[in-house]
């Protein structure tokens, strides 16, 4: 697999940021922002979908954490 070129990387920056300005904007509701998944996951390689999807948990995550907002689940409060 060639490197994705400038023009490409581009492209498939600004199709994930929709994406994820789509979910932050629908309360992470994927089923209206599934036009613009397409669109993401035809403009990026299969491997940077998966980091920028794992990314955008953690990001997440850390928000809440951050924010004190974050619950251990019950069974790891009880290990």
């Amino acid at each position: 697999m060639a490197a994705p070129s400038m023009k490409e990387r581009q492209a498939c920056w600004g199709a994930r940021d929709e994406y994820w300005k789509c979910l932050d904007e629908n309360t992470e509701d994927v089923s209206k922002c599934q036009k613009l998944r397409s669109s993401f996951e035809s403009s990026c390689p299969q491997q940077w979908i998966k980091y920028f999807d794992k990314r955008r948990d953690y990001l997440k995550f850390k928000e809440k954490f951050e924010a004190g907002e974050f619950q251990p689940s019950k069974t790891s409060a009880e290990s």
